[in-house]
């Protein structure tokens, strides 16, 4: 019986966990978005699509991620959890929500501060992935496709990671979204710093601060 109330409750951190970290990963977006100094590669190519199409950012997510969904659920559905459809459904919405906030918030920024909040977007967004990472509950269609292409193709996962990363990026770049410092870093940089929150923050929230962490980070493919 306390094994099934324990197994409840981590159930319920996790779920948690991962709703939080599309929630923030969303916000971050946004503000990146709104400092003009390049998104993570994936945002870069729904900003490009978006900015090409016209239509609703809600609905340009939901659109690149369906297809690429469709291709996860046929090659390797196991990928496939709660979060991933949370990601599809709600992600969009999310950065769509926010854009005009930090537009309206923050105008005519300044080289040092628009630096200064480029560090939060950074830091937001590991934590953010972070907390998605340790909830366990299914990876972004994103994600998904280069764990995908380094099992079938036997290819190491990094050199999946970047080849997927370098296409989305020249196709936002080409469709007029921004790339810069902000792209290269998440692209690039943002390892160490998942693994820091996963570490002393996400680990804590969802074992306690009495179990070893880092080491329940889903999908390991490296």
């Amino acid at each position: 019986m306390k094994q099934r109330s324990a197994d409840r409750t981590i159930l319920c951190r996790r779920v948690i966990m991962a709703v939080a970290g599309i929630l923030l990963t969303g916000i971050s977006v946004a503000l990146f978005n709104t400092i003009a100094f390049g998104t993570d590669p994936f945002s870069c190519l729904t900003l490009g699509v978006w900015y090409v199409t016209g239509i609703p950012y809600r609905f340009v997510y939901m659109l690149v991620n369906g297809l690429l969904l469709a291709g996860v659920f046929f090659l390797d559905r196991h990928y496939i959890g709660l979060a991933t459809v949370l990601n599809l459904l709600f992600m969009g919405s999310i950065v769509e929500l926010f854009m005009p906030v930090f537009d309206s918030w923050l105008p005519g920024l300044g080289l040092g501060v628009k630096l200064l909040f480029l560090c939060l977007a950074v830091i937001l967004m590991c934590f953010a992935a972070s907390l998605y990472f340790t909830a366990d509950l299914g990876v972004s269609t994103y994600d998904a496709w280069a764990l995908i292409l380094s099992k079938k193709k036997n290819f190491p996962f990094k050199l999946c990671r970047i080849s997927t990363d370098i296409v989305c990026t020249a196709a936002g770049f080409l469709m007029g979204a921004v790339v810069g410092v902000g792209t290269v870093i998440t692209a690039l940089g943002m390892g160490p710093f998942i693994e820091f929150f996963n570490k002393t923050c996400s680990g804590p929230m969802l074992y306690g601060t009495g179990r070893k962490t880092g080491e329940n980070r889903p999908f390991r493919a490296d």
